[in-house]
């Protein structure tokens, strides 16, 4: 869907808010503490300007008694100062306790971000940009900064002095309190609108741009080697530069929306001056107000326009962070897609038997099932290939083992316990996976290495190095096993990444084997090395390798011919290799046949 067409989310403020007040309650105590704290703070402001009005009084109508004005005075002044003094420790007492409050929650966001997006399904990682998923992350991090500050410190106590000088002041002049009320009511009402009606369409726009932008960054950066293969780099710039336009068109109506908002705040406030310098005059011809008490209620007023000034700011603010937390409580609204059972078991294999059971399976938004009423069995300790054409099934089949995704019909067993009823970490910790293309971390050698046993010595580390031909190469190394080998392993030629997935795949001894054909892209020599290896490797294992070239096949137990989503063939190298008019005989036969010679004329 384009971003420009996006639906919109009535109901943002409250999920984001809910969201927030759900952290909030992990730490009832503190947020009370601050909000009391901040609360006290607060009603200096109230009472402030009640004493500044009894020290004009106390000048202007005891001419005659100084030392009666004196005292009046004095009193006065003592109590403000006291107030003074009570606003900044508790205002201390308030900011320094959301420093922690505030970090808790950011920590805990960003821990239980990370942690359900590691656990959300292949297929939600296929159809997201890293970068735009970090992006999400940080800003929303970020953003619960701002709106925590926001609501604790700035929209909690500007409601404390609105209300406490509407009460001061109603109960004094009734008048007086009605137009304070009713300015404060339209002000209130006015920026809301604007900021939920006007401002956050266009801010959800360019927040969604904003983060296209970060997985357009990424993506780029990440591919910067294909980039540079094909000296695409002005394309790039090209490609970034429309992206950048279109949020920058977007981010410019957003700003420009917050200005008229704020041109329209400022004419609300003026309006709401005149009516309480009016209203204040006309209460002091009437005789029902001391010069005193003019001076208490502009004071006041000068108190509640600055409050109300800044509580325009702090619902645009408000209204912002809500619009930048928004897709990070998307991420944790999002269902997981492949989930544990509330009673799943952990899962014990030992001798590695896979069995499928009359297993359906479809992938979401194909209109036909992958595979119908499938059933086979793979023994304990067998070295099986799985061969055939491009999306006949091979990878699904060993998807369904790790449980990537969940059948549609049917069980996948292993030793004769069903993988749906079980953790997937329990299951995925005893499989071992090499794949075609090895994925390392931007971490050491030995980090990589150990990554299916983080607790393993060193010895063996290099122990499981050596079984699969990769010492020889990092001892070559200066930094030897403590080498970083770049962002995805950029650092290693395709061999050299292979042997370490290969190291890993050994250290972590699990019982079930699954290959990817990891010679399908190497050199002679690297395929030699890294064949031995997978040898080594197989031995006392259930092996199962999706096989790319046939030759690699030959001397397994077994071979499996997937076509259009059926095991169309089963049986040893040699059998299969016998069966006239067999798909498997007709794909070896293409691989070996001899490339034909081209003439060309001289």
């Amino acid at each position: 869907m384009a971003l420009s067409k996006r639906t919109p989310r009535p109901n943002a403020i409250r999920s984001v808010l809910a969201f927030t007040f759900r952290h909030w309650r992990r730490q009832t105590p503190l947020a009370v503490g601050i909000a009391g704290a901040i609360a006290l703070s607060t009603l200096a402001d109230v009472f402030m300007p009640l004493f500044a009005g009894r020290l004009v009084d106390a000048l202007t109508l005891l001419p005659g008694d100084r030392d009666a004005a004196l005292h009046a005075a004095l009193t006065a002044f003592g109590a403000m100062v006291a107030l003074g003094v009570g606003m900044v420790v508790m205002r201390h007492i308030a900011w320094s306790g959301v420093i922690p409050f505030t970090l808790r929650i950011m920590a805990d966001v960003g821990q239980d971000s990370f942690h359900r997006i590691q656990r959300f399904s292949t297929d939600w990682h296929a159809n997201s940009f890293a970068g735009s998923v970090v992006r999400k992350i940080t800003r929303g991090m970020w953003a619960l900064d701002t709106l925590d500050d926001t609501l604790l410190l700035a929209l909690w106590p500007s409601l404390v002095v609105l209300i406490g000088t509407m009460v001061t002041l109603g109960l004094h002049w009734p008048a007086m309190g009605l137009v304070i009320a009713l300015g404060t009511a339209v002000y209130i009402a006015m920026t809301v609108m604007f900021s939920t009606l006007y401002i956050a369409p266009a801010a959800r726009l360019s927040n969604a741009w904003d983060t296209k932008l970060g997985g357009t960054l990424a993506d780029a950066i990440g591919c910067n080697a294909v980039v540079k293969a094909f000296g695409a780099e002005p394309r790039e710039d090209e490609r970034l530069a429309g992206v950048v336009d279109k949020w920058s068109r977007r981010t410019h109506r957003t700003w420009t929306r917050h200005t008229r908002h704020s041109t329209v705040q400022l004419v609300v406030l003026l309006l709401i001056r005149s009516s309480v310098v009016a209203t204040a005059l006309w209460l002091w011809w009437r005789g029902q107000a001391t010069p005193g008490d003019v001076a208490y209620v502009l004071t006041t007023y000068f108190v509640v326009h600055g409050y109300l000034r800044d509580i325009g700011m702090h619902i645009n603010h408000l209204q912002r962070s809500v619009n930048e937390m928004e897709e990070l409580v998307a991420i944790h609204a999002e269902p997981l897609g492949v989930e544990d059972r509330p009673d799943a078991s952990q899962i014990r294999i030992g001798a590695g038997e896979v069995r499928f059971d009359r297993v359906a399976f479809q992938y979401g938004g194909h209109t036909t099932p992958l595979y119908r009423d499938l059933s086979l069995t793979i023994r304990a300790g067998e070295r099986v290939g799985l061969v055939g054409p491009s999306g006949s099934g091979k990878t699904t089949f060993v998807k369904l083992i790790q449980r990537l995704y969940d059948v549609t019909d049917g069980r996948v067993l292993i030793d004769g316990q069903e993988v749906a009823a079980t953790t997937q970490q329990s299951l995925r910790s005893q499989i071992a996976i090499v794949p075609q293309e090895p994925i390392l971390f931007h971490r050491t050698l030995a980090e990589n290495i150990a990554y299916g046993r983080p607790g393993a010595s060193m010895a063996e580390i290099e122990r499981a190095a050596r079984l699969a031909n990769a010492h020889d190469f990092i001892a070559r190394l200066p930094k030897g096993y403590a080498t970083l080998v770049g962002e995805r392993g950029v650092k290693l030629s395709g061999g050299e990444r292979q042997r370490v997935a290969l190291a890993r795949a050994f250290l972590a001894d699990a019982p079930i084997l699954i290959l990817d054909e990891a010679t399908s892209s190497l050199d002679s020599e690297s395929e030699a090395l890294i064949q031995e290896a997978i040898e080594r490797l197989m031995q006392g294992r259930t092996a199962i390798i999706i096989a790319h070239r046939l030759s690699t096949v030959r001397t397994l137990d077994r071979i499996l011919v997937f076509n259009q989503g059926r095991v169309v063939e089963d049986g040893s190298h040699t059998a299969l290799l016998h069966r006239a008019g067999g798909l498997y005989r007709r794909l070896f036969e293409q691989q070996s046949a001899p490339e034909p010679i081209r003439r060309t004329g001289g």
